[in-house]
């Protein structure tokens, strides 16, 4: 998975990467004793106080990058919510030739404590600490960081802050049709796929969506498998979300897709192709803002195999959409 995401929340928009360094970090927030606090760290390398956050390794995703910084630099386990302003800047190196320049971009996200208390890891970090937005405002030394820190604010003040993801996976790459001569439901992924499947375990991992429902479908299954197996979560078979019953029976996938929004937990749901305009029809339903919402995909194929949708439900506001974010997947 190494292309762009497509990001959407409102006054928010991806224009693509033309930076040369590519980083990701998160917000981390809570409310302490009714109060709004975000986490700041002091690096001792730098002598500046920052958010979370890193250059992206090899092979991964902007989502994985910001979660694993998090968890190396004040281990801490989060889950990402709605996507925050990206900042840009120049950072210099200097070599053995000169001094070299280069554009920097680093992609925010909110985010919340799943696990862990918030600790320095000692290296890259010498101090953490909560702070209310106005002291983080003191403290950040990067001017840029305002931006991703006034974003929270607007979001805790509009009650879109605290969200729960609910995502739409298309099954990974399968074994194509003109070669499979048994039943649809038992064709399975092809050697792409499986390398697919993993990949989107990883990704997933940035959300942790516990409610999982998926067809039964085999190479549903198998695209799901990997990520159910490593956290432990429970699946769900649902014959609604199949080709089939979709086809002879679209009102009940409707309902399968509304009851999972309902709940405003964090979801997800793996389904096929000709299934996505039911699943994605019944998501627009929530999603208010007309920027947002033009963000979904409402062409065929919609998504390319092992591609996801994942919408940030607000808590707050009966599970309003208020993000939306497009990622794809690596083809071989």
């Amino acid at each position: 998975m190494t292309e762009v995401p497509r990001r959407r929340a409102a006054r928010i928009a991806d224009d693509g990467i033309d930076a040369q360094v590519i980083a990701a970090g998160a917000v981390i927030w809570r409310l302490y004793r009714g109060e709004l606090q975000v986490l700041l760290i002091h690096r001792p390398r730098y002598d500046d106080w920052s958010f979370p956050k890193g250059k992206l390794d090899p092979s991964e995703t902007i989502p994985e990058c910001a979660v694993r910084e998090v968890s190396e630099e004040v281990r801490l386990k989060v889950r990402l919510g709605a996507p925050l302003p990206i900042t840009r800047y120049e950072v210099t190196k200097h070599t053995k030739q000169g001094e070299v320049t280069r554009s920097k971009a680093v992609w925010y996200w909110a985010a919340q404590v799943l696990d862990g208390t918030a600790e320095p890891d000692g290296e890259e970090t010498d101090e953490v600490r909560w702070v209310t937005p106005e002291e983080a405002r003191d403290l950040l030394t990067n001017e840029g960081d305002a931006e991703p820190l006034a974003e929270v604010e607007r979001l805790h003040e509009h009650n879109s802050l605290n969200t729960v993801p609910f995502i739409v996976l298309r099954h990974a790459k399968a074994k194509p049709r003109s070669s499979w001569s048994k039943a649809e439901s038992e064709r399975p992924l092809a050697a792409t796929g499986k390398r697919q499947a993993k990949a989107v375990e990883r990704l997933l991992a940035a959300w942790r969506p516990r409610q999982v429902h998926s067809s039964p479908w085999k190479r549903c299954a198998e695209t799901i498998a990997p990520y159910v197996k490593k956290h432990r979560h429970r699946i769900k078979y649902r014959k609604p979300l199949t080709e089939k019953r979709a086809r002879q029976a679209p009102g009940k996938t409707v309902a399968r897709v509304r009851k999972s929004l309902e709940w405003t937990q964090p979801s997800l749901i793996c389904t096929h192709r000709p299934v996505l305009p039911i699943v994605l029809g019944e998501l627009a339903r929530w999603v208010k803002d007309r920027e947002i919402g033009a963000a979904l995909p409402r062409e065929d194929p919609y998504l390319k195999p092992g591609a996801v949708v994942v919408a940030q439900q607000a808590v707050d506001r009966g599970g309003e959409v208020v993000s939306l974010e497009i990622y794809e997947p690596y083809e071989d």
